[in-house]
């Protein structure tokens, strides 16, 4: 398999984002499943297409003072609100090198916003240096998580003292005729009954276990352009581009400091 380049770069995806990840692959993911979170993680799913093995973890660098530099230019340059870190990667599979090299980009005129699972949880010591900069954390979390649900939203809660901190969560459409998706369904309604949440689609392969055990309800859909299955709670989350989307991550939700 091909590796992972391990000179950091900024890109821009398909949506319109702009990214800039310090970690590539995610190997406490692919542990859980050989497909990725939810037996369908996308960024596996690329990775794989092209090549890469995802459940190797490839940390990315600065190749210099003055390269660090110029991404902080562009960064500035951007006609865009932030950046994000963990779109094909995972930041907390090594919180101190995610951490360094927001350090080193210095104090930018864009929010930094970092998407997370907390495979690995952030220190107190890392926390204080966090609060320096202008991030703000969304933590992902779903009902599918299992044990590690818990986790995320205990790690979101302790977070707010420090920065922004947003819960993300990927909700589905659970079958309610089915006795897991139903008792699913309803852990999902307390999530949503109890915190302010960025709501995210779950987007599957029609061949997923979860489609073909009935567990959730998925459809043919648009994404980008490209047909896709989703399983859609409601009906208004946002798909599509980012440079589109009200919410930004999180950007616009209330301040919770």
């Amino acid at each position: 398999m091909r590796e992972y380049k391990n000179t950091i770069s900024l890109v821009k995806n398909a949506r319109g984002v702009w990214s800039l990840d310090p970690v590539l692959g995610c190997s406490s993911g692919m542990a859980q499943n050989e497909k990725g979170c939810y037996g369908d993680c996308y960024a596996a799913r690329y990775a794989k297409k092209y090549g890469y093995d995802f459940s190797k973890n490839v940390l990315r660098y600065f190749k210099s003072d003055k390269y660090a530099k110029s991404i902080a230019k562009k960064i500035n340059d951007l006609d865009f609100p932030f950046i994000r870190m963990g779109t094909s990667g995972e930041p907390s599979e090594n919180w101190e090198h995610t951490l360094s090299i927001i350090e080193q980009l210095g104090l930018i005129d864009r929010q930094i916003v970092i998407i997370t699972k907390h495979w690995n949880t952030l220190s107190d010591e890392q926390l204080k240096r966090l609060s320096n900069f202008n991030v703000c954390v969304n933590t992902s979390i779903s009902v599918l998580d299992g044990s590690i649900l818990e986790v995320g939203i205990a790690q979101y809660e302790r977070i707010k003292p420090y920065c922004e901190s947003v819960l993300r969560l990927v909700s589905a459409d659970f079958n309610t005729n089915n006795i897991e998706g139903e008792k699913l369904r309803k852990k999902q309604d307390e999530i949503f009954s109890k915190y302010n949440v960025l709501d995210t689609v779950l987007r599957v392969s029609k061949n997923n276990p979860l489609v073909t055990s009935g567990i959730i309800n998925a459809k043919e859909s648009k994404f980008l352009g490209k047909k896709c299955f989703m399983s859609k709670y409601n009906r208004k989350a946002y798909v599509g581009n980012c440079e589109k989307c009200v919410e930004k991550c999180g950007l616009f939700m209330t301040k919770n400091k």
